[in-house]
């Protein structure tokens, strides 16, 4: 009988241990910098349990934000350029992985595994992009074996395409983490996570998975975030400053949320190839509000955002005493909190449950990875019954 290679043999061998050390890497559509997640693992499914060991956030610098952007999200790149940031991206997260590492005063050798989502550079469900013939699809690059190859720690990466594969639209994968570490029996709870997108998990306190809702919502921080930059010459409305002097426009704010996608039923996905200033633009003109001031633009699509949330969670989720627990950089957003705290009785940030509210994203992509290598495939309502990520070895 043949040995298995050293490879494999290790995967069997990480696999087989009572705990595991992993880090989860995540890199969101504001393009803020790159959460790396330092988590200890014991057990995989239900059972699961973890500590989160280590956190941080390392900016990009400007430099690299205008590179991504200028294949971000749009139907027309430069290819080249393309094929090159996959190579770059892999390569750049493997240096702040060292170095977050190297701050931490810990061995590469000694983490198991890496969980990296990658850039996400086009999102495109069949609703979207509306192409006969084609299924759903989406990109995120940043390439595993670079990733493997530079800090010398099996990698796992790509994990949207087997979701996708499977049926499902590639997002939001949130589902598979927020039901294996967020379910509470007697709880009725919404995990409402604000990143560039709103997303969230209904997990119901009678735990069946089959009543688990999991959707993307509509825009988080995209749309407050593009108009800072266009209009203000800032990356975001910090402390909603912005927000909070401006007007809600009631007539733009109605033409934001007429779109069809709100109809549509859930799950459903979406992203910045939907939700940009172009929609703006749509909007206002519809509306006729082109003449407002920026700062009411500000204030209007921060609006935009809470009531996108609130008419989703009213319209879709008829359970009692609901608790909601937000994380991203939206749960740092006081006007979007707010608005939500007017809406509902219960809100608080994740930190309540034990999960950092900005590195929860980064964890759940550490818990996919753990699964990768120890678990089954979990069936939760409706939803693609898979185990998802790409190996990548360091030699």
């Amino acid at each position: 009988m043949l040995a298995l290679n050293q490879n494999l043999q290790k995967l069997v061998d990480i696999a087989q241990k009572t705990t595991r050390l992993g880090i989860g890497l995540m890199s969101g559509t504001s393009l803020d910098g790159l959460d790396i997640a330092l988590c200890r693992f014991t057990g995989n499914g239900l059972s699961t349990q973890f500590e989160l060991i280590q956190f941080i956030t390392i900016p990009y610098p400007h430099s690299f934000k205008s590179e991504v952007q200028q294949v971000f999200a749009k139907k027309t790149v430069d290819l080249e350029k393309l094929t090159l940031l996959n190579a770059f991206i892999g390569n750049y997260h493997g240096e702040l992985v060292l170095q977050a590492l190297s701050k931490w005063n810990i061995a590469p050798a000694s983490v198991d595994f890496i969980a990296s989502h990658g850039q996400t550079i086009y999102h495109a469900p069949k609703r979207l992009h509306k192409q006969p013939g084609y299924p759903n699809a989406t990109l995120q690059i940043g390439d595993g074996d670079h990733l493997a190859v530079k800090t010398g720690i099996i990698t796992i990466s790509d994990f949207r395409q087997k979701h996708i594969a499977a049926g499902g639209e590639g997002a939001p994968l949130a589902l598979y983490g927020d039901v294996l570490l967020g379910s509470k029996p007697g709880e009725n709870r919404i995990l409402l996570n604000i990143g560039g997108i709103a997303n969230l998990t209904y997990l119901p306190g009678d735990v069946d998975t089959d009543n688990v809702i999991c959707t993307d919502i509509g825009p988080g921080n995209t749309l407050i975030d593009a108009a800072c930059r266009q209009y203000f010459g800032k990356d975001y409305d910090e402390d909603s400053k912005i927000a909070k002097s401006g007007h809600v426009n009631d007539e733009l704010l109605s033409a934001l949320l007429s779109h069809s996608f709100f109809n549509e039923q859930a799950p459903k996905t979406t992203g910045p190839e939907l939700f940009n200033l172009s929609y703006v633009a749509q909007a206002q003109k519809a509306s006729g509000t082109e003449d407002i001031s920026d700062t009411d633009l500000v204030c209007t699509l921060s609006a935009f955002t809470a009531a996108s949330i609130i008419n989703f969670i009213n319209s879709s989720i008829t359970a009692s005493n609901l608790k909601v627990y937000v994380s991203g950089g939206g749960a740092r957003n006081p006007f979007v909190i707010a608005g939500l705290e007017k809406a509902f009785e219960h809100v608080k940030d994740t930190s309540i449950l034990g999960i950092d509210p900005d590195a929860k994203e980064a964890i759940l992509f550490a818990l996919l990875g753990n699964e990768a290598l120890c678990g089954e495939p979990i069936a939760i309502g409706n939803n693609p019954k898979v185990l998802m990520g790409k190996f990548s070895f360091a030699i």
